[in-house]
């Protein structure tokens, strides 16, 4: 056995146990949460948005919630929601994958709750800016959803899916201040095409060959390492490890 054989042994070893591993351990910690049918799972209002008609001011959410079924194990789904000053409902923005079925377009509109549960699983916010700020932000939204060059394209793996939507909205919003989370599967497919961009924080660096790997180096990322669509990271401000299916880890 050559030396360069074992060396490349030994490397693929340490990329198992870096990324295989972590994603071992999630999907043995997930197993039997989803006991119930798709349509009986919760869908309802997770409380974590202030009702129109009590707050006025402009306000722009992400939310993010772990996928339904055996895709739960490794990913989460995300949308972005948005309220107009003074507007008495919340309009929501998210890619859905059977609506691209046949031709269809992925890119779904709706009025309404823009916090329910994801098919039993609770959201997490993920951002959250108000006011004039927020105001500003939603101008911008509204012309990268009418400029998004995939409404009607949907691909599970790499992308572009839900989470290339949501971050290509970082991408292009610095102030939104999103970072999403390592098991956003798809969030490092740039839908521009480019090779080098911003991750999705909107600030750094990013190397990405088609969603398939890459890296990331940024203040609020601090360094990914992406391989096959997952993630491998560490937050340097907030001392967390990022690891596939697990997502975040702190070392506090």
């Amino acid at each position: 056995m050559t030396r360069l054989f074992r060396n490349s042994l030994f490397a693929l070893l340490i990329l198992f146990v870096l990324f295989a591993f972590p994603q071992m351990l999630a999907f043995a910690e997930n197993i039997g949460n989803q006991k119930n049918s798709w349509w009986e799972a919760r869908r309802d209002s997770a409380d974590l948005s202030p009702s129109p008609k009590i707050y006025p001011d402009a306000i722009v959410q992400v939310f993010g919630a772990r996928t339904w079924g055996w895709r739960g194990n490794f990913a989460v789904h995300t949308w972005i929601a948005l309220k107009r000053q003074n507007a008495q409902t919340y309009e929501r923005y998210e890619i859905i994958g059977w609506r691209a079925y046949n031709g269809g377009q992925a890119l779904s509109y709706r009025t309404g709750a823009p916090d329910n549960f994801w098919h039993g699983n609770p959201p997490e916010l993920l951002s959250d800016v108000r006011g004039s700020m927020a105001e500003s932000i939603i101008e911008k939204i509204d012309k990268l959803i009418d400029t998004y060059p995939h409404k009607s394209d949907y691909v599970l793996w790499p992308g572009p899916n839900s989470n290339s939507f949501v971050a290509h909205i970082g991408r292009n919003i610095p102030e939104l201040g999103l970072e999403l989370p390592p098991t956003a599967i798809g969030k490092d497919y740039i839908v521009d095409g480019d090779l080098i961009s911003t991750p999705v924080s909107g600030q750094g660096v990013q190397l990405s060959l088609f969603g398939y790997g890459g890296f990331a180096i940024g203040p609020n990322e601090g360094a990914e390492l992406h391989l096959l669509g997952l993630t491998l990271g560490y937050d340097f401000e907030d001392q967390d490890l990022k690891l596939p299916g697990l997502g975040r880890v702190s070392l506090n």
